[in-house]
C-alpha cells in the first residue's frame, strides 16, 4: 500500500501551477501608445451615453442607445430597426475580416493595444502600482507577513478595482436606458432590478478578469490566440527577438572580456528586463509563443537598455523571421504590407462595407407587403366579375403618424376596397399607420365581368406616402376560375 502511494507521489503531472506575474513599469514608445489608446477608449466607454443627438420630437435623444422597449438601437444619425438585423451581421463579419487584416499586417496587435481584456488589466495594473509600488515592490510585499501597512494597501488596492469595476458595469447599462435617467434612478435607488442584476455580474466579471485572471484570460479562455496561429503567415510583422543579432548571449562584463579575446558576442545581455515587463512573463527571446500578446512593451524596455550600454536599438521589435534569414545570408531585410492576402481582406472590407452603406442609403421608411387569401382564392359574384380578397400590411418605422394612399395596377377595370376604410371623395383610399406601427387591412380587388380571364394576372398594389411623396409596392396576383 505504501509502495503504491510513493509511485503516485512521484509520478509526474500535466498541470503547471501557475505563477503570478508582476510586470514591472516601463517607458518608450509602445507603452506611451498604450497609454493614448487606454485613454481615448475608456473616455469613449465610460462617456458616450451622455452624448446628446437631436433626432426631432418623440425620438430618445441619446447618441447611442439599444432601445430594447422600442426595438431601435441608436447611433448618432443611424438608425436600426428589429427587421433590420443583418446590418449586425455585417458588422461582425466586418470585424471579423478587420481582425484577419491586422494580423496579417501585425500579429496580435488588436490583443496588445486594443482588447479590452488588456485596456483594463492595464487600468487594474496602474492602480496595483499606484498602491503597492513596482515589480520589486509588490513581490516583496505578496511575500511579507500580515501587517497594517499591507492590509492597507491591500484594501486600497481591492477598493479602487472595485469601483472601477462597478462603474464598468454602470456604465454599460446606461447604453440601455436614457443615461441622465437611469444615473438619478440608481443614486436614488428606484432603478430596475434588471439594470443592479447587471451592474452586479459585471463587477463582478471585470472585478476577476482584469484584477485576478489577467494573463490566464489570453492564455487559455480566449480562443484567438489559437485562431490566429492558424491565420498569419511568414511575412506578418510579429514582436521578435532577433537572434541573429543578439546571441549568442553574455552578461555585460562577461561579453566585454570575450571581445577582448576576439570572440564574437551578442548584443543580448541577459538583462531579463525584456521578461519582468511582459504582462503575460514571456521570454520573447524563445520566439513567437501562445502567451505573448504583442504589446511591444519588451521592445521599449531593450532599447532602454541599449541606450544605457551604448548599443544600437531595435534587437527586439516587430519584424518577421524571413528577415532574420535574410540577414543570415547576407541579404537586405523586406516588409510586404501589400501581399495577396492582405489585398484580399481588404477587397473583402470594401465589398461588405459598400454593401451595406448602400442598403442603408437606398433603404425605405415605410414597407408593404400582401398576403393572397388562401381559402377561397376567388369569389365569382352575381353579375359575373371576380373578386379576389387580401391582407395588406403597412410597415411605418418613423416616430410619427403617417398617412398612405393604396392603389392598384396590372389590372384594368378594377375597383378597390379596403374593409373598414371608407374612400375619398375622388375615390381615393388613403390609410392612417401610427407611429412605429404595423397596420394590417382586409383589401377586396374586384375585377368585372367583361375583364374575365383564366389563370392569373400579376398586380401591383402600390402605397404613396402622403406628405413626402415617397412610394413602394409590392406584387401579387389576382386569381380567375377556370384555373
Amino acid at each position: 500500500m505504501d509502495d503504491t502511494a510513493s509511485i503516485y507521489e512521484h509520478e509526474p503531472s500535466f498541470y503547471a501551477e501557475h505563477k503570478k506575474v508582476y510586470p514591472q513599469r516601463v517607458s518608450g514608445t509602445f507603452r506611451t501608445l498604450k497609454w493614448a489608446i487606454l485613454g481615448l477608449t475608456l473616455a469613449a466607454y465610460y462617456l458616450l451615453p451622455f452624448v446628446r443627438w437631436d433626432r426631432g420630437p418623440n425620438a430618445p435623444d441619446q447618441a447611442i442607445l439599444v432601445d430594447l422597449p422600442g426595438g431601435r438601437f441608436y447611433f448618432f444619425f443611424i438608425e436600426i430597426w428589429p427587421q433590420e438585423v443583418y446590418y449586425f451581421t455585417g458588422l461582425l463579419i466586418f470585424a471579423a475580416i478587420a481582425l484577419f487584416l491586422m494580423n496579417a499586417i501585425a500579429g496580435r496587435v488588436w490583443c496588445g493595444y486594443m482588447c479590452p481584456q488588456t485596456v483594463w488589466t492595464d487600468l487594474f495594473l496602474m492602480v496595483e502600482r499606484w498602491t503597492e509600488g513596482d515589480r520589486r515592490a509588490r513581490m516583496m510585499l505578496d511575500a511579507a507577513p500580515w501587517s497594517v501597512s499591507k492590509a492597507y494597501k491591500k484594501a486600497s488596492k481591492h477598493l479602487m478595482w472595485l469601483v472601477i469595476a462597478w462603474w464598468t458595469g454602470g456604465a454599460w447599462v446606461l447604453y440601455f436606458a436614457d443615461a441622465p435617467t437611469l444615473v438619478y434612478e440608481l443614486a436614488t435607488f428606484q432603478a430596475p432590478a434588471t439594470a443592479w442584476m447587471w451592474i452586479g455580474i459585471l463587477t463582478l466579471t471585470t472585478y476577476v478578469l482584469a484584477g485576478f485572471a489577467r494573463d490566464q484570460v489570453c492564455t487559455y479562455m480566449c480562443p484567438w490566440p489559437r485562431i490566429q496561429a492558424a491565420l498569419t503567415d511568414e511575412e506578418a510583422l510579429n514582436v521578435t527577438y532577433k537572434f541573429d543579432r543578439g546571441d549568442p548571449r553574455h552578461a555585460l562584463k562577461r561579453a566585454a572580456a570575450l571581445e577582448a579575446k576576439g570572440e564574437r558576442v551578442g548584443d543580448c545581455v541577459d538583462c531579463y528586463q525584456c521578461v519582468a515587463v511582459c504582462p503575460t512573463g514571456v521570454d520573447i527571446r524563445n520566439g513567437l509563443q501562445l502567451e505573448c500578446i504583442q504589446c511591444g512593451l519588451c521592445i521599449d524596455a531593450c532599447d532602454t537598455v541599449m541606450t544605457k550600454i551604448g548599443r544600437p536599438t531595435g534587437l527586439i521589435g516587430y519584424d518577421t523571421d524571413l528577415n532574420i534569414e535574410r540577414r543570415l545570408k547576407g541579404e537586405p531585410t523586406k516588409i510586404r504590407l501589400i501581399r495577396p492576402r492582405t489585398i484580399i481582406y481588404v477587397a473583402v472590407l470594401i465589398a461588405v462595407g459598400g454593401l451595406m452603406l448602400s442598403q442603408f442609403l437606398t433603404r425605405d421608411e415605410f414597407d408593404i407587403s400582401a398576403l393572397h387569401d388562401r381559402n377561397p382564392q376567388f369569389v365569382l359574384l352575381s353579375d359575373g366579375g371576380v373578386r379576389n380578397g387580401y391582407t395588406v400590411r403597412l410597415l411605418n418605422k418613423q416616430l410619427e403618424r403617417r398617412t398612405f394612399a393604396l392603389t392598384l395596377t396590372g389590372l384594368p377595370g378594377s375597383r378597390l376596397e379596403v374593409v373598414g376604410v371608407d374612400p375619398l371623395a375622388d375615390g381615393s383610399l388613403e390609410i392612417g399607420v401610427p407611429p412605429d406601427t404595423t397596420r394590417a387591412v382586409r383589401v377586396l380587388v374586384f375585377a368585372p365581368a367583361n375583364a374575365k380571364a383564366s389563370g392569373s394576372t400579376a398586380v401591383t398594389f402600390e402605397a404613396v406616402e402622403k406628405a413626402s411623396g415617397e412610394r413602394i409596392r409590392v406584387e401579387d396576383f389576382f386569381k380567375w376560375p377556370g384555373q
